[in-house]
């Protein structure tokens, strides 16, 4: 087959009718896949046949580890493709966009990559090339850092996310995907991408494996080493009907001595291929073998796992163990968007189907954070305590056949709870491998709303009452109880709960108890969506009752930062500008006031609306005597200044509000600025201290709703 033409394109389809439900599998099973091949990353074919076995569940449990896990597979996944998005959802996307977006969600030597060094790791060689202002695909050429560096697995494993975007059009996956891993890699491995996210796109749309494999590999050079692989495996699939005897072959042919660097794509994607083929269209066949085979497990396995779950849909995940009840939809995203690490499937599904309806046109609404409206979705809400013979399950809902929601069946218990994590929760705390970087998602002052149903079949009314746990003395969880119903049989109510000041205490869960008055009576209550809203009011300072996790609450792109005896907060900052954030990309209209004392500095200040660490207002006081607004966004751009002389070791208060378009900043309560921004708008982020070279301190951090 030849390759397509820039102008030849797929005929475009209209979004399936269960597009979105076929997201939601494809990103579920892109998880699965990375989870449970995440323990024995690296091992050979031979330790796995001895220590493991045929890979057909979840093993973390014999290795020691827990299945839920940051990982770059994930946080590249669902990261990188947020380009779309934050650049107008446009096809027309640029390489160099692409780039831009690493270093906006990237901090450096802590959240989504392999730290390995320059010339080692791939994604950290490409790194160091965009923060010294080489842009893609400049940053991942062969040319600038060696065909072995370019062709590792890196492109292939971010790539998902393009496929899922763009259903129906593998000319558009296969585009946006030459054009992302092109930041990283080249060659082969941005072949290898292509062909995945491909066929992802293609698979919406086209059941048979063996045609989307000719529309994957349609795509990038039939002379490429990477077409004539797939070839070669076909013909073997077809001669030895054996998979063990085609890993010999691929060992024999394409192994890892044949090429340089720790984990080349051609030998991973050969092994992806090997699944497909070998995997009889069945989900947890596929992936024992890709899995067995070893090398590079956890990459191959979410690959394969993405593709077979968007083609067979939810059905597939469920053919077989239990994939999805032990994962819930839980996911860790680690970004400089701290607000976005503490996330689930459903959460990501919708993301990416906002993107794929702003690419053709069409207009999405986002639903409620937790919304249950897909088959099987819990969105991290669990059970509490051990001994509960209460079941948490996803049903149809009671009065509406069109709708789902997440049903609470008690077993006479007296007490029921469920609740989800709003923050790193105490099983996460120690996180091995890639770090767990947070912020809450949740904060004092929002006010909570939950939709609720009771059962017509229910005998006696429930009592029901929301409450969020802290984290308290020593890290100990302490709850703050809201409001309390008596839900009679069939009724329908909506409970609202404005959260209470947590004195600095970040909130680590949300979560609902019922009680059983009439105990010993069966029943059950359906919780139809639970969201929040607002600005926060709260003030982010030291807690009395001390831990470790307020500080932790703090995504931290800054080179030291260490609470003091005379302050809550002391950023150091040894070479450019570092930002210490907090808060969600959903705050909008609000106020930042703190009180600065610099030590030294090159310039320090308040941001508001921070997406990032390139997308940002700030209000800054500079080592020449000015005070700035400036406005980060594809670099920096000085709103208005003036002359404002400061002085090392005084104190100054600033304040910095933004509603709408408009913005507001004072210095010492005194009006700095006033002005109108029109143009590429930062709707909405966190909050952040800034340091530029240098030492600042702070105790106390107020936020509020803005005032007119």
């Amino acid at each position: 087959m030849t390759m397509h033409q820039d102008n030849e394109r797929f005929p475009l389809q209209e979004l399936p009718p269960d597009y979105i439900e076929r997201v939601y599998a494809g990103v579920l099973g892109k998880i699965i896949g990375v989870y449970l091949g995440r323990p024995f990353e690296g091992w050979t074919y031979e330790h796995i046949a001895q220590e493991l076995g045929e890979i057909n569940y979840y093993v973390h449990d014999k290795l020691g580890v827990p299945l839920i896990v940051t990982d770059d597979d994930l946080s590249g996944t669902f990261t990188f493709v947020r380009a779309l998005a934050d650049y107008g959802n446009s096809p027309d996307l640029s390489a160099a966009q692409i780039g831009q977006t690493w270093l906006n969600y990237i901090i450096e030597q802590r959240t989504i990559l392999w730290w390995g060094g320059m010339g080692t790791s791939t994604e950290h060689t490409t790194y160091l090339r965009l923060k010294a202002g080489i842009q893609a695909p400049e940053s991942g050429s062969s040319k600038l850092n060696g065909q072995v560096v370019a062709e590792q697995i890196g492109a292939q494993i971010f790539i998902d996310g393009w496929g899922m975007v763009a259903p129906g059009d593998p000319v558009l996956a296969a585009e946006l995907a030459r054009k992302a891993g092109s930041v990283s890699h080249d060659g082969e491995a941005v072949y290898a991408a292509q062909v995945i996210a491909a066929m992802e796109a293609a698979a919406f749309i086209e059941h048979d494996l063996d045609t989307l494999l000719d529309i994957g590999l349609s795509f990038i050079p039939s002379t490429s080493l990477v077409a004539r692989m797939i070839q070669d495996i076909r013909a073997w699939h077809q001669e030895d009907g054996d998979w063990r005897r085609t890993r010999e072959r691929i060992v024999a042919r394409y192994g890892y001595d044949r090429y340089g660097g720790g984990c080349h794509v051609i030998p991973n994607h050969a092994l992806i291929i090997l699944a497909l083929l070998y995997g009889d269209d069945d989900f947890q066949r596929s992936l024992m073998i890709v899995n067995t085979c070893g090398w590079d497990t956890d990459c191959n396995s979410g690959n394969v796992g993405c593709l077979l779950a968007i083609k067979n849909g939810l059905k597939t995940l469920e053919a077989g163990p239990d994939w999805r009840g032990p994962v819930a939809d839980r996911l860790y995203l680690p970004t400089a968007d701290g607000g976005s690490c503490i996330s689930d499937a459903v959460q990501v599904t919708y993301q990416l189907a906002s993107m794929a309806h702003a690419l053709r046109g069409l207009p999405f609404t986002l639903p409620p954070r937790f919304n249950f409206s897909l088959p099987g979705s819990l969105q991290g809400f669990q059970l509490g305590g051990e001994e509960t013979n209460a079941i948490l399950s996803n049903v149809v809902h009671p009065l509406n056949s069109a709708q789902r929601c997440l049903a609470i069946h008690y077993q006479g218990e007296r007490e029921t709870s469920l609740a989800t994590s709003t923050f790193i929760p105490p099983s996460a705390q120690d996180m091995p491998g890639y770090e767990l970087l947070a912020s809450p998602t949740f904060y004092a002052g929002q006010v909570v709303e939950a939709h609720l149903l009771a059962d017509q079949a229910n005998i006696a009314p429930i009592s029901v009452q929301l409450f969020v746990r802290t984290y308290g003395t020593e890290d100990q969880l302490e709850t703050y109880w809201g409001p309390i119903i008596a839900l009679e049989p069939q009724a329908k109510q909506v409970m609202t709960w404005q959260i209470p000041d947590t004195a600095g205490e970040p909130i680590m869960e949300i979560g609902l108890i019922l009680r059983n008055e009439a105990s010993g009576n069966p029943g059950r209550v359906y919780l139809e969506s639970l969201d929040w809203r607002g600005a926060p009011i709260t003030t982010l300072t030291r807690p009395v009752r001390q831990g470790q996790m307020w500080h932790r609450a703090w995504t931290n792109a800054v080179d030291q930062f260490e609470p003091w005896a005379a302050e809550s907060f002391r950023l150091v900052q040894n070479t450019g500008r570092g930002l210490l954030i907090q808060g969600t990309r959903d705050w909008q209209d609000y106020r930042i006031s703190t009180t600065f004392t610099p030590h030294l500095a090159e310039a320090f200040g308040l941001a508001a609306c921070v997406q990032g660490l390139q997308r940002y207002y700030a209000l800054l006081l500079t080592r020449s005597g000015q005070a700035q607004l400036v406005k980060v966004l594809d670099g920096e751009h000085v709103l208005a200044e003036t002359s404002f002389p400061w002085k090392l070791y005084q104190a100054y208060a600033l304040s910095l509000q933004v509603q709408g378009t408009h913005i507001q900043a004072w210095i010492n309560e005194q009006p700095l600025f006033d002005l109108q921004d029109t143009e590429n708008l930062l709707e909405g982020g966190a909050i952040a201290l800034i340091c530029q070279e240098g030492r600042v301190g702070c105790d106390a951090v107020r936020i509020q709703p803005a005032s007119s």
